[in-house]
Order: C-alpha cells, then structure tokens, then sequence
C-alpha cells in the first residue's frame, strides 16, 4: 500500500479525481466529511446510546455520543502526530501533492467520531441480542431462506458493519450516503473482511466484519480506489487494514481503557484509593509529584491523573505506529497498537478490574438483560410485520406497525435478507430511550 492511494480524496459518485493541492484550505475535504457525520441524525442517536451504564440518570457518565467526541479527540492527536512524521519520511507527499500533517489528523478524527454509529441500544449487549434472536429465537426459521453469508450477518450482527451501511447507503435523492472521502471509510473500517469466514486467522483484521453483504460492492470499490492489499479473493472477499485505521483503533482503545475507569470511580463501583494507584502506575515516570498532592478534591486528582494517561498512551501509540510503518503498509502488523505497548500490563490490570467491578456490575447487568428483553420483542413484532407484508398476509395489527417504521425503511422488497437486514438496522438505530418506548407501546402500556 501506499500514502499517495489511500489519502484519497474521492467520493461516491465523483467523475474526476480530486487533488489534494486544488483543495480549499478553507474547506478541506477531509474536514467537511467531520463536519457530514456530526451532523447526521445518526450520530445524534449517539446522546442516548449506552457507553458503560445502560439508561443512566447520572450526569457525568458518558454516553456514546461524548464517547465518540473524546474518541475523536485522541484521534486528531494521534494522527497529526504520525503525520508530521510521515511527511518527513515521504517529503513528495507535501511537495508534490499537498498533503499537510493536519490532513491525517482530519481523517482520523473523522472515522474516530464516527466509529460507534452503527451501536446498537444498550451497549454490545444490543448487537448480541439481534443475533441471538436468528440465531436461537423466533428468527431461525429464516436460516434455510438465505445465504450462508446473509444469514451469519445477522446471527452475528456487527455495529461496524452497520456503520458503514449507515455511512454509504443510497436513498432516493441520496445517493452514496453522506459521501464521506474514501479515506475516511476506509480508515473507519476496522474489520475489512465479509462476515464469513468467521476468525480464519488471529490477525486483528479477522477478529470480526466490516460490512454487510448489501455492502460488499460498495467496500470493494473503496478498498480499490484506496490501494488496499487484497488478502482473499474468490467467493471470499478479505482486504488488509487502511493504515490510519490502526490509530482510530488505539484512540478508541486509550479512551474506553482510562475513561470508563473513572465512570466506575465516580459511580463508586470501583475504590478510589485502589483506583487512582492503578492510573500512577501507568504514568509513575511522569506525574508531577508535588501537583499531585496539592489537589484536595478527587474529581480534580482523578482529572489529573486522566489526561496525563492519555497523553502517555498517545505517545506510546504513536511510537508502535511509527516503528512498524512499513509492516503497517504491507498488512503484516496484526495486532493493536496499544498491545504492543510498554505499558500493556499496565492497561490490562486497569481492564481487568473495569470487566470486575464496572462490565459485570448488578447495575450494568440487570440493564442489559432487561435490553435483551425488549430487543428480542421488537425485532419479532417488526420481522412479523414486514415478512407478512411482503407475503402479502399482513393483518390489520401489522398494517399498524408497518406505520412506526420510518418512511426511508423500503420494506416493499421482495428481498427476504434485505428486508431482515432492514429491520435489524432500524432497530439498532433506536436509542436506548426510544427502545424502551417502542416496547411499552406494543406491550399496551399507554402513557
């Protein structure tokens, strides 16, 4: 792979090649695909979608939406970082095409503020529930209608692949989705392959899917235009990792790791004592000691101590990324940046002790099995609806909940997969809020 192909500027439907050096400095390209994304509805879900605590009351515990903006944050470091250097490294990327450092920055925060669009409600708990309703629930009876492909998509329903959907779909007057650069979707994309296979290898880039088969041309066409190495071919579509995809991966992976720690300190799941000697030991060489303990109120020890993590871990990141650039570019690096880390058994007690006392929570637990409830009721109300509907049997109660899906669900297909699929995507579209609306609505609780 190389820089020149996957900084590219195209978008969906483009006839001419767009150059980096003819772009608007006002308004570059990479910056205006932020800009589509932050304004979608899509990533406004975001306000009400489970980060750590499904359907929270409490103020300072973080949504996916604030998830996705610190997310993105990370990301414009990190990539503005590496891209100084890049550009050093390849001097004729600036010399003779125009690229700055702050355009990797740009592509990066980009597919960081976007990487949890496809979430379901209530957490990875919601993409379990979706799939367990084909795999073992009500939805099995589809299995032998469908491909071995379109059927794994939805018994292991991916969020990553439903975001990329939501960020490419065409709908009538609009084609090509939000028509963000294609180097933006294709750093977005973490799992570059087809849901099946399952795991064919313990590369990163196998551990799971990145669209959806009603997808799959419009990824080929991006992972083409962008140079990116084809690893399967055949019946078998798999592609190498955009480079810059490693670097939304680390942001996400530096912010869930010390920003859902301090969600489970301030809800007082986790000691503050025994969890602030975590965070120190991740940045014991270079706290400030004298600062550290002339902070009398923990909301500013633990604020502290969180940004001098992730200043840490942005630099450890950028170094992993920096070392390997040329195993990066060939699609032999197979492991997260912050795995190869100084600091992983650092990070992998703070994890340990997030899964014990924050992940498996009575709180978090009872939630989200109160979410597998609900998901299970709405899909089976919906796919009973829509499958009868275009069986032509639709009954007078399912004429009715035809009426609550949205105008832009085509659910007049004569696609079964396609019309599944849809009915999967709507539901995880729902926030956690609306979720537990739609449910008491069709379960006949007025008010």
């Amino acid at each position: 792979m190389n820089w020149e192909a996957l900084l590219s500027l195209k978008r969906f439907g483009d006839t001419h090649k767009r150059l980096r050096i003819e772009q608007d400095e006002t308004r570059l390209g990479f910056e205006v695909d932020y800009d589509r994304i932050i304004f979608s509805s899509a990533f406004r879900s975001l306000q009400d979608k489970t980060q750590v605590i499904p359907l929270s009351k409490t103020d300072f515990v973080h949504t996916r939406l604030t998830h996705s903006l610190e997310v993105s944050v990370v990301g414009r470091s990190l990539g503005r970082i590496v891209g100084k250097q890049l550009l050093e490294r390849h001097p004729q990327l600036k010399k003779t095409h125009g690229y700055q450092f702050n355009d990797f920055g740009a592509i990066v925060a980009a597919a960081a503020l976007s990487h949890d669009i496809g979430n379901p409600p209530f957490g990875h708990s919601g993409e379990k529930a979706i799939g367990e309703y084909f795999k073992s629930g009500n939805g099995l009876q589809f299995k032998n209608q469908l491909s071995a492909k379109e059927y794994q998509d939805l018994i292991d329903f991916e969020g990553n692949a439903n975001g990329f959907k939501i960020l490419t779909e065409s709908r009538q007057g609009i084609e090509g989705g939000l028509r963000l650069s294609y180097a933006t979707l294709g750093t977005f994309t973490k799992y570059p392959k087809e849901s099946l296979p399952k795991k064919p290898t313990r590369h990163i880039v196998d551990k799971k899917f990145g669209f959806f088969q009603s997808e799959k041309e419009v990824f080929i066409d991006v992972a083409n235009e962008l140079g990116l190495n084809q690893t399967r071919t055949g019946k078998d579509i798999s592609f190498s990792r955009h480079p810059l995809t490693f670097l939304v991966e680390a942001a996400d992976d530096i912010c869930y790791t010390i920003i859902d720690f301090e969600d489970g300190i301030n809800l007082g799941l986790v000691d503050e004592s025994y969890a602030l000697e975590y965070l120190i030991n991740l940045v014991r060489d270079t706290i400030n000691t004298k600062k550290y303990n002339a902070l009398k109120f923990k909301e500013d020890r633990l604020s502290y101590l969180r940004a001098l993590s992730i200043s840490t871990l942005i630099n450890e990141a950028v170094s992993v990324f920096l070392d390997n650039e040329n195993a990066i570019l060939n699609g032999d690096f197979d492991v997260a940046l912050i795995d190869k880390c100084r600091f992983e058994p650092q990070i992998n007690d703070i994890i340990k002790l997030s899964v014990e006392n924050i992940y498996q929570s009575n709180e978090v637990i009872e939630k989200e099995v109160a979410g597998y409830k609900m998901l299970n009721s709405l899909l089976d109300v919906f796919v009973h609806a829509v499958v009868n509907n275009s069986n032509g049997k639709a009954n007078n109660y399912d004429k009715l909940i035809l009426k609550l899906l949205p105008a832009s669900l085509h659910v007049e297909s004569n696609s079964l997969y396609k019309n599944l699929l849809d009915v999967c995507c709507y539901v995880a579209s729902l926030t956690d809020g609306r979720a537990l609306q739609l449910y008491k609505q069709i379960n006949g609780e007025v008010g």
